[in-house]
C-alpha cells in the first residue's frame, strides 16, 4: 500500500514538475528570459502557489455548509441567504488535512528543484 502510494506521488510530482518547466520555458521564451531563469522562477513560483493555497486549505473550519437557499427579495440581504450550517464530519476533517500536506509537500518538492536549477546562488 505503501509503494503504491509513493508511486502515485512521484507520478504527480513528475507530472507537476513537467508542467511547470513547460510552462516557465514558454514564459521565458515570450519575455525573453534565459531557459534557466525561467525555470528556477517558475519552481520558485509554483512552488510557494501550491504551499499558499495547502495552507488555505488546511485552515479551512470544522463548519460546512449544509443548504443554501435565497433570501427573501423584499429583504436587502436577499443576495447573501441564508445559510444552513453544519459540523464536518472526521472524514472531511482528515481529508481537508491530507489535502492540505499533500500541496504543501508538492510546493516544498518544486522549491527544491528551483533550488537546485537555481545558478545564481550555488549550493556546494
Amino acid at each position: 500500500m505503501i509503494a503504491a502510494a509513493l508511486r502515485r506521488l512521484a507520478r504527480l510530482v513528475v507530472f507537476i514538475a513537467a508542467a511547470t518547466a513547460a510552462g516557465s520555458l514558454l514564459l521565458g521564451l515570450l519575455f525573453g528570459a534565459s531557459p534557466l531563469r525561467a525555470l528556477t522562477l517558475g519552481f520558485y513560483g509554483v512552488g510557494c502557489f501550491l504551499m499558499l493555497g495547502g495552507f488555505f486549505v488546511g485552515n479551512r473550519g470544522p463548519v460546512r455548509v449544509k443548504s443554501e437557499s435565497l433570501g427573501s427579495p423584499i429583504s436587502p440581504f436577499a443576495l447573501f441567504g441564508a445559510r444552513q450550517m453544519r459540523w464536518a464530519t472526521l472524514g472531511e476533517q482528515d481529508e481537508t488535512i491530507n489535502n492540505s500536506a499533500v500541496w504543501i509537500g508538492l510546493g516544498f518538492i518544486l522549491v527544491v528543484i528551483g533550488l537546485l536549477v537555481d545558478t545564481r546562488h550555488p549550493l556546494f
